[in-house]
Formats: C-alpha cells, sequence, structure tokens
C-alpha cells in the first residue's frame, strides 16, 4: 500500500434498491413508480468509493452475505479500487440493503442491515493490520454499536485520526465521543445529541453540515459555504462529503481547505443519480473549484 494518504472505512456494505415516483405513498396507500433501479450502496462503502475516486488507498472493513447483491458489490468495489480483503462473506445471511424511494429530490430510505449485523469486534480485530498501516479511520452507524466502540479504542491507541459520522443517529458513549478526531453530523443528528449540553471539547471535535446552507466547524466558528448545483439526487451527499472529508485529512491538509474540498465532492455528487453514481475524481473536484475562486 503506499505509503502516504491511506484510509481503512469500517462500516456498511449494501445494495441500494431504489424507486423512483412522483408522489410519496401515504401510510396504506400504493402510488405508481417512475422508475427502478438498483446501485451499490451503504454508508461504509460509499464512503470508502468517494475517498478512493480521490485518489486514497482505501481499505474497507464489513461483511456481505453470500448471495448474487454480495458477489456483486465486491466486483464493484474491487473495480473501484478498494481493497478487499477485510469484507468477510458470511453465508446464509443476506447482504445489507437498503430501500429508496425518490420523489421531488427528497428521499425515504429503510435499510435492512443483513450482513452489517455481523461486523463484530472479532472482525475488526481479525484486520488490526489493515488499521495499523492507515492514517485515517472513518466509520459511520450501520453495524454494532459495540464494534464502533471497539475499532475507536483501538484506533486511538494506535494513533489514527478518527472520524466518526453519526448516522443513522444513535446515543453514543462519552468515551466514544472524546476518542475520535472528528464528529461529522448533519444538523438532525446534532441536535439528537444534545448539541448546546456537549462538553466544550466534544463540541469542538464537530464539523456539522447543514445542505446548502454549507458546514459549520465548531472549534473554530467557521462557516464553510455550499456550493449551489442543479440537485438530481440528494441520495449519496452525506456520504461523499465523509469520504472526501477523511481523504482531505489523510492528506494533511489545513481543516478549512478539507471542508472546501468536501463540499465541492459532494456537490457534484447530487448532481447524478446513486449514492455513488456522482461521486466525483480528484480532477473534477479540481476543475469545479476553478469556477469558484476562493477571495
Amino acid at each position: 500500500m503506499n505509503k502516504k494518504n491511506r484510509v481503512c472505512v469500517v462500516g456498511s456494505i449494501n445494495m441500494d434498491v431504489v424507486t423512483t415516483t412522483r408522489k410519496m405513498p401515504k401510510q396504506g396507500e400504493t402510488v405508481l413508480g417512475k422508475d427502478f433501479r438498483t446501485y451499490p450502496g451503504g454508508k461504509g462503502a460509499n464512503q470508502a468509493v468517494a475517498a478512493s475516486r480521490l485518489g486514497s488507498d482505501v481499505t474497507l472493513i464489513g461483511a456481505v452475505g453470500d448471495d448474487v447483491f454480495g458477489h456483486d458489490l465486491l466486483t464493484h468495489l474491487s473495480e473501484e479500487g478498494i481493497r478487499t480483503e477485510g469484507i468477510t462473506v458470511i453465508p446464509n445471511v443476506p447482504t445489507g440493503v437498503a430501500n429508496i424511494i425518490l420523489t421531488n429530490n427528497d428521499n425515504r430510505i429503510i435499510v435492512a442491515p443483513g450482513a452489517n449485523h455481523h461486523v463484530t469486534p472479532e472482525v475488526v480485530k481479525q484486520h488490526r493490520k489493515l488499521i495499523e498501516q492507515s492514517d485515517v479511520v472513518l466509520l459511520q452507524l450501520e453495524i454494532p454499536l459495540e464494534t464502533i466502540a471497539y475499532t475507536v479504542d483501538l484506533a486511538y491507541e494506535l494513533g489514527n485520526d478518527i472520524i466518526l459520522n453519526p448516522a443513522p443517529f444513535q446515543t453514543l458513549p462519552e468515551h466514544i465521543l472524546r476518542k475520535v478526531t472528528y464528529l461529522t453530523p448533519n444538523e438532525t443528528e446534532a441536535e439528537a445529541m444534545g448539541l448546546t449540553k456537549l462538553d466544550i471539547d466534544i463540541k469542538h471535535k464537530i464539523v456539522m453540515t447543514l445542505g446548502e446552507r454549507g458546514v459549520h466547524f465548531m472549534k473554530d466558528d467557521m462557516m464553510i459555504p455550499a456550493f449551489s448545483v442543479p440537485v438530481v439526487d440528494t441520495t449519496g451527499a452525506g456520504d461523499t462529503f465523509n469520504g472526501a472529508f477523511a481523504h482531505q485529512l489523510a492528506n494533511k491538509q489545513p481543516i478549512e481547505q478539507i471542508i472546501r474540498r468536501a463540499n465541492a465532492a459532494s456537490a457534484l455528487s447530487v448532481t447524478k443519480m446513486g449514492a455513488q453514481g456522482g461521486m466525483p475524481t480528484a480532477l473534477e473536484v479540481e476543475q469545479f473549484l476553478t469556477m469558484y475562486p476562493k477571495s
């Protein structure tokens, strides 16, 4: 593995099953859909792809089922340049699936975790060397919380930078919050964390994404504006931001530049369909930023 810019993602791997409709169904209502597609997804896999496309050497620790979706996803991740030796194939368990309904640039998502529930601390322990070799460890909350806690403890012990994206939100033990380098909630997740009551040391770790309003880095009370682009599908925007944030952090960039470039990657991601469909390359981000010279 290249000595510089190494990112290890520990997280979920799903197949996204996406239905597009003109009207979001109410309880008990049936509506006709416009389109149906499947796309590679899962917050862990999405963030790994985002970092890989930008040029990071990425390893993904996770699990899939021994089924068609699982084998297709392993092939896809390899084609994206992601190291897959940390991915366990679980027999007699389905690969995780996210059922997504899209309408009017909004989405509703139901996740059936499947094999993601089998990403145990023991799985991470078996792949300790992959974490040792990495500069940044990136986690989300679509795998068991005990695995998150174990991984944070291990990465902290090894001296890794740790990014925790607290999504989908769960209440997190304080010792986890104290050991991570950065927390990247959106506004809803930050509110659920009890932002106003958090200890100042934890609050200063927060990089809060605010959609079209941009990103608030709380330590320096810094607002980094978002970029205005035509929106096709917002499904992967947060994951693109986190993968890009990890990539830039591994490159040892200043925090303002890390966030600005992650914002640019996120903006590009929403211009195409699918959580991974619009995730940009480093060249695409650079070309995009030339249209927005910094004052």
